[in-house]
Parts: structure tokens; C-alpha cells; sequence
């Protein structure tokens, strides 16, 4: 557990106390887990939450996660890196269910479908835990309605770094609302930049190649027009790839005003 002697947590103005209910090890340093959710949370799919455990002097510690699972999902999942001596990370990493953490009140962000002008085709460029808001946005039925083409590419160091494989690669078939439309309209580029894979190479490199629209039905390269991107990881991917988007005619976009692309920069790891 997390500590011998449990310590109930108590709810305050801005957080609520919720409990965990499962958690997924992929490696020795990527997990998943799951708590309950309120009533009364609503959110956005991409949008990012606090949330955090008890600190050494006893106050909160919080930090911004993405929510990884669909807006109408009954559960909260979240995708975590491992620090060893990361003040949050150290102690997230041991959570187990039944053990309570904190979940704040308010959700928000920028990967959301009210941030992008509408378009054809939606890519979600992520780096490792990045990929978390984008879990949350594939599974929308809502963003099928808006893009004809809806794609996840997701670049690690490992493929043990791969969440979700799986479930991405089957299309997410097993989803009870878009497992049907995912089936034609959801794609799935997964990379690996450091061990031998099927794609390998980093974003930058998949675009300039052109592997990353081989496989697509469309198959074209970006067009400012009718692409839509959403970008979450590293700092270095997200000012890499912004830069070139701004250069080909891409305007950045916001809540107040809608763009061709979007990024996130508060998230864990």
C-alpha cells in the first residue's frame, strides 16, 4: 500500500477524494490505473485534471494528468510515467486498489474539438505518455462525426513503451460506441525510435518520408485546408513540429480561438 498506516484523505474546495480501483504495470516505468469518478465531473476528451497524493508536510501534492479514458466512461484511467525520485511520481507508481487519491475539481485544456476548425482528417501526434489525452479523445463518438479520418501516432524509445498496442491496433473494436466507425475511419501508426520494429524513426522523420500517410485511404501528405493536428510529449517534438506547422500555414489554435493545430504542455512526463 502506500504507506503502513493508512491515512483517510479528506476532500477540499478544489479536490475530491476518489479510490483506486485498478492499476496496469506495462513496464518498469510506464503504468496505468483507474479511480472512481464523481457524479458531478464532467470533462472534455483530451482535457487534463489534477491530481495528486498526500505531500511530505502533509498538504497535497497534485500535478496535471491527462484523462486517458472517454468522457462517458463511469471511471477515470490515467497514463503515468515512473521517477524513482519524482516527488509525486515516487509514490503514484506504488498506489493499489482501495487506496484513495486526489482528483481535482476542475478539468481543461487545449486537445479538445472545440480548439480546431473543422477539417478531414484529425492526427494525434504523441510521444510517450502523451498519448493519454488522445486515448480519451479516439474513443469520442463525436469526433467520428467531425473527421473522416481519425489518427493516433504514438512514438516510443522501447516497444515494451507501447500502452495500449493492443487496443489501438484491433481498431478499438472492443469500445462499445465507436467500435463500429473506428473500424473504417481510425488509424494507428505506432514508432520506435531505440529497438527494432515494423516503423521506426521519429515523427519528424515518418512526415519527411512520408511514411506516416502510406497507409492511410487518403495517403497525402499535410494540407493546411483539411488537416487538423493535435500534438502531446516532448517539448522538443511539440516546437520541432509547431514550427514546421506554422511555416506550411497551419494557425495555432485555442478555446477562444480555433486553429489547425493544437498542443498541450501540461501533462506528466
Amino acid at each position: 500500500m502506500l504507506t503502513e498506516t493508512k491515512v483517510e484523505l479528506a476532500p477540499t474546495a478544489a479536490l475530491s477524494v476518489e479510490t483506486v480501483q485498478s492499476v496496469h504495470h506495462w513496464n518498469e516505468h510506464l503504468f496505468s490505473f483507474s479511480i472512481s469518478r464523481p457524479d458531478s465531473f464532467r470533462f472534455r476528451s483530451g482535457e487534463f485534471v489534477m491530481i495528486g497524493l498526500p505531500g511530505d508536510a502533509g498538504k497535497p501534492l497534485l500535478r496535471a494528468y491527462s484523462v486517458a479514458s472517454p468522457s462517458y466512461d463511469e471511471k477515470l484511467d490515467f497514463l503515468s510515467i515512473k521517477v524513482a525520485d519524482g516527488p509525486l511520481t515516487s509514490k503514484l507508481q506504488k498506489v493499489q486498489p482501495g487506496d484513495q487519491i486526489y482528483l481535482g475539481r476542475k478539468p481543461t485544456g487545449t486537445l479538445v474539438a472545440d480548439a480546431l476548425l473543422p477539417g478531414k482528417r484529425l492526427f494525434m501526434l504523441s510521444t510517450g505518455t502523451g498519448l493519454a489525452p488522445f486515448l480519451s479523445v479516439a474513443r469520442d463518438p463525436d469526433i467520428y462525426d467531425l473527421f473522416d479520418e481519425v489518427v493516433i501516432v504514438h512514438s516510443v524509445r522501447r516497444v515494451s513503451d507501447l500502452a495500449y498496442h493492443d487496443e489501438l491496433s484491433a481498431k478499438l473494436a472492443d469500445d462499445p460506441l465507436v467500435g463500429e466507425v473506428a473500424a473504417e475511419k481510425f488509424h494507428y501508426v505506432p514508432t520506435v525510435t531505440r529497438e527494432p520494429f515494423h516503423t521506426t524513426g521519429r515523427i519528424d522523420a515518418l512526415i519527411e518520408s512520408g511514411r506516416l500517410f502510406a497507409d492511410l485511404p487518403s495517403g497525402h501528405a499535410f494540407n493546411p485546408e483539411t488537416d487538423r493536428i493535435m500534438m502531446c510529449g516532448s517539448m522538443d517534438m511539440i516546437k520541432s513540429l509547431g514550427a514546421q506547422f506554422e511555416a506550411m500555414g497551419f494557425p495555432e489554435g485555442s478555446n477562444a480561438q480555433p486553429g489547425a493545430y493544437v498542443i498541450e504542455k501540461a501533462f506528466a512526463g
